[in-house]
């Protein structure tokens, strides 16, 4: 996992099943899960699903947003037999 605030030019970059987190100072820090990315380059908006509530929203993320990227590789099928 690795967590990369912005990109270069200064925009968040997505793929569906990286975490969304917006750290604000108003209230606790909130978590989603990105189930699907618009745009080809990653960039917001992004449907979500937050993690405190279930609720999905579409999302355009702010200054306080963040993503955490996961290693999306597929994995292979176990045999479960010995």
């Amino acid at each position: 996992m690795s967590t990369n605030p912005r990109g270069s030019d200064g925009s968040l970059h997505a793929t569906a099943g990286d975490r969304l987190v917006i750290q604000s100072l108003r209230g606790p820090a909130r978590d989603a899960e990105i189930l699907e990315v618009r745009h080809p380059d990653g960039t917001p908006p992004y449907t979500v699903r937050w993690s405190d509530t279930g609720h999905e929203a579409l999302v355009y993320p702010g200054a306080d947003a963040f993503v955490q990227h996961f290693n999306h590789q597929e994995a292979s099928p176990t045999d479960a037999t010995s």
